[in-house]
C-alpha cells in the first residue's frame, strides 16, 4: 500500500518541491491550502489530491486529513499555536516534519538576523551548527516564534519530528524571489551594479528542491531532531552576480563596493551581509540526505522565471515579502550619486 503524505502549504514554493519530490518516491500526496494559488495541474496530473482548509481550523485540519497520513508536512507553521493544531492531530499522523528557520540562531550578546541593523550584526561560527545557542522563545519577533513552534513540537508531540532550519529560500514560484534585485535592475537596463563588501557576503541559499530531498528522507526515517538545511556550497554575493549575469546576457558592469559598515549605504542585496551566516549541514548527510541540486543549476530557472513573468502586474504585489522589506531595494538615485561621486574622486586624483 502506498505510503500517504498530508502537506500544509502544499501550493507554496517549498510545498510544491516537496510534492514533486514525494510523488517521483511513489508516496500518495494530499496538498492543502487555502485556495490563494491555484491548484498545480503538473501534480494533480501525476495524482496528487488537492484539498482546500484553513490550517488555523483544527476541525479543517481533521477533515482534510481525513483517515489520516503516514506523513504530515508542514511548510507554514509559525508560532506554539501552530505546534499545538499539529498536536491536535498527531494520533492520525505518523511523523511530522516542520520547517522552521535558521534565523533563530544567536550570538554571545543575543543578537540576531531579525535585529542586526539596531543591534548590529551577530558574530557568528562559519560554520553555524545545529546546537549553537538561539534565542528564546516568545511572541516578540519572527525567530522568536519559530523557537517557540520548535520547542513546543519536541516537548508536546511524542510522534517522530524533524524540524529543519533553512536559510534564504529559493526557486521558482518564491514570494521572496532575492534574485529579483539583480534581475529587475538587468531588465532596467542598469549600465553598473554595485555590491556591497565587494560581493564578498555569504548567506547561505537553500533551494527548495534541496528541502524537499531533505524531507523525503526524515519521513522515510522518522526521529527526533533538529537539521541545518542549505546548499551545498554557500555562494558569495559575486558569484550569485555572476551566475544571473551570465544567465542574462548582462553586459553591464558590476562593481564591488569597498564600505564597511552596516548596513551599507549602496550595493545592499538580500543576501548583503558583513560576516558569514553559513550553515553546517553534516547532520543531515550523515542521515544520507544527497543535495538535489546546486545554487548554480538552482537560480537558472528562476531567472528564466522572472524574466518570463516580469510584465504580470506591479512586483509588490507578486513578491509581497520583498515588498515588505523596510528600505528601497530599487533606490537607483542613490546608486547613480554613488558612482557620480566615485567618477569625481577618480578624476580629481
Amino acid at each position: 500500500m502506498s505510503r500517504r503524505a498530508f502537506i500544509l502549504g502544499g501550493t507554496g514554493q517549498i510545498g510544491l518541491a516537496v510534492a514533486d519530490a514525494l510523488l517521483a518516491a511513489g508516496w500518495t500526496v494530499t496538498l492543502s491550502h487555502r485556495g490563494a494559488h491555484p491548484p498545480p495541474d503538473a501534480l494533480v496530473a501525476r495524482g496528487a489530491r488537492v484539498v482546500e482548509v484553513d490550517r488555523d481550523s483544527p476541525r479543517d485540519l481533521r477533515w482534510g486529513l481525513g483517515p489520516g497520513a503516514d506523513a504530515l508536512i508542514d511548510t507554514t507553521a509559525y508560532d506554539q499555536e501552530h505546534g499545538r493544531q499539529l498536536q491536535s492531530v498527531q494520533g492520525s499522523v505518523g511523523s511530522f516534519v516542520v520547517i522552521s528557520s535558521a534565523s533563530v540562531y544567536r550570538d554571545r550578546l543575543g543578537r540576531t538576523l531579525d535585529e542586526a541593523p539596531e543591534t548590529g550584526f551577530p558574530e557568528l561560527p562559519d560554520p553555524i551548527p545545529e546546537t549553537h545557542p538561539t534565542v528564546d522563545p516568545g511572541p516578540a519577533t519572527y525567530s522568536t516564534r519559530k523557537i517557540a513552534l520548535e520547542r513546543y513540537l519536541l516537548d508536546e508531540i511524542t510522534a517522530p519530528v524533524t524540524i529543519l532550519r533553512p536559510c534564504a529560500v529559493h526557486g521558482v514560484g518564491s514570494r521572496h524571489p532575492r534574485e529579483w534585485w539583480f534581475v529587475k535592475r538587468i531588465l532596467d537596463h542598469r549600465r553598473a551594479i554595485p555590491l556591497a563588501y565587494r560581493g564578498t557576503s555569504r548567506f547561505h541559499t537553500s533551494a527548495a528542491a534541496n528541502i524537499a530531498a531533505l524531507t523525503r528522507i526524515a519521513i522515510e526515517t522518522p526521529g527526533r531532531r533538529v537539521l541545518n538545511i542549505g546548499d551545498p556550497v554557500a555562494p558569495s554575493v559575486a558569484e550569485i552576480a555572476a551566475l544571473i549575469a551570465q544567465h542574462l546576457g548582462y553586459d553591464g558592469r558590476i562593481v564591488e563596493v569597498d564600505e564597511p559598515g552596516y548596513p551599507p549605504s549602496v550595493g545592499r542585496t538580500p543576501w548583503s551581509l558583513p560576516r558569514p551566516f553559513v550553515l553546517d549541514c553534516r547532520a543531515a548527510s550523515d542521515l544520507g540526505y544527497v543535495p538535489a541540486t546546486t545554487y548554480a543549476d538552482a537560480v537558472r530557472p528562476v531567472c528564466d522565471w522572472l524574466v518570463a513573468t516580469a510584465g504580470d502586474g506591479d512586483w509588490k504585489e507578486r513578491f509581497p515579502v520583498l515588498a515588505a522589506y523596510k528600505r528601497d531595494l530599487f533606490d537607483y538615485g542613490v546608486e547613480e550619486r554613488f558612482f557620480r561621486r566615485a567618477t569625481t574622486m577618480v578624476r580629481g586624483r
